[in-house]
């Protein structure tokens, strides 16, 4: 049976980089994935290899080394990241898909064409520089500063939850130029190169352990002025816009995570046997497993929807959190009923299941908090 997702809004293109995607990850990346989980970091060469694929750059302009293709390609790339085994992977591979749009879309001409090509081939590795320790999700009140010293920015605090950034080579970071709340936010393009740039520690973490995760901090690093991103008191509105793309591309993740967990209880189910025939033969588990096809076909559909508004210049803010919202419940919720449809071995480690009950944590956390999704949807609504 087809996928209603696929039916309605997938073209033979997209169809054609799904399985180019597959193929690539299926020999490049997936046998590896339990080695590299195991020690908790990826080769900085995959970048490299992914871009030289022509995967690295797709959704991004080809003016900047980019590949074209619209959001729906990058939901679809994301999807085949994801379904590699470790979706820190995917997640550290895709910082770029937060990292560079702020800078495409209110960066100036020199600021692309100098740091752009640099990450779409894999040379550089870019993080967004948002979350700090007191702060989380209250984005207005964000305090590291950025003061204005003659030609340059004189940047002063600390990140947290930086994914990629014990290693990233420039840091699309949210600082304070101005006053008190959000207009007086701005965003800044950091090379790492810098003096004054600290990784002060690489974060151990429930799931996603192959993804770097990073507390940084900026001790009077020295910035060139012409690295600000757009207008001083203007990098609210672009954060705000710019987590729109992330809340989708997290809502993909979370249902590809969801399709692995019922291939693999759909599977199991196949092939365990309990009082002389397999368990999937039980009503209990047939239906457990009807549910979960269920919450996938409706979750993806509405993700492949908001990514083709998105791509018609549509942005669904309230129907982005509504979408992060459902696609993270039922995740939860499939992944929950895989491990226990695996039993004793839903809780062991060589069991993918078990390393999806760890990593589905994240998601009604980052990107937003269930919470905050819900103030949002209730606001506009």
């Amino acid at each position: 049976m087809g996928r209603m997702a696929d039916d309605a809004f997938l073209k033979e293109e997209h169809l054609l980089l799904r399985e180019q995607m597959r193929r690539f990850v299926g020999e490049q990346i997936t046998p590896h994935v339990n080695k590299w989980e195991n020690e908790e970091t990826f080769p900085r060469e995959l970048y490299k290899q992914i871009a030289e694929a022509g995967f690295l750059g797709v959704g991004f302009p080809e003016e900047y080394g980019g590949c074209g293709g619209s959001m729906l390609h990058a939901v679809i790339m994301t999807e085949e990241l994801t379904r590699s085994g470790s979706t820190g992977l995917a997640g550290s591979l895709g910082s770029l898909g937060i990292a560079l749009p702020p800078i495409i879309s209110a960066g100036t001409e020199e600021q692309k064409r100098r740091w752009v090509p640099k990450v779409l081939s894999g040379e550089w590795i870019s993080a967004l520089g948002i979350t700090e320790p007191g702060t989380g999700t209250d984005v207005a009140s964000i305090r590291t500063r950025a003061v204005r010293d003659g030609d340059e920015y004189v940047i002063n605090g600390s990140k947290t939850f930086i994914t990629s950034g014990t290693r990233a080579d420039l840091i699309t970071l949210a600082v304070r130029t101005g006053g008190e709340g959000m207009e007086g936010l701005s965003l800044i393009g950091v090379e790492t190169d810098r003096p004054g740039f600290i990784v002060a520690n690489k974060l151990k973490k429930m799931g996603w352990a192959a993804s770097d995760t990073a507390e940084l901090v900026f001790e009077d690093m020295r910035v060139p002025a012409d690295c600000l991103i757009g207008e001083p008191g203007g990098g609210f509105l672009i954060m705000m816009q710019n987590f729109g793309g992330e809340r989708l591309y997290l809502a993909a993740m979370a249902v590809e995570m969801a399709q692995m967990a019922y291939d693999e209880a759909k599977r199991y189910s196949q092939d365990r046997e309990v009082f002389g025939r397999p368990i999937g033969k039980f009503q209990v588990i047939r239906h457990k497993l009807a549910e979960m096809a269920t919450g996938l076909d409706v979750c993806r559909t509405y993700v492949y929807a908001l990514a083709s508004r998105l791509d018609a210049g549509d942005l669904r803010i309230a129907e982005v959190a509504m979408a992060k919202n459902a696609a993270v419940d039922m995740a939860m919720q499939a992944i929950d009923q895989a491990v226990q449809i695996h039993g004793g071995y839903g809780y062991m480690r060589e069991y993918l299941v078990e390393r999806l009950y760890r990593d589905i944590r994240l998601y009604p956390i980052g990107g937003g908090t269930r919470e905050i999704m819900n103030e949002i949807i209730s606001r506009q609504t």
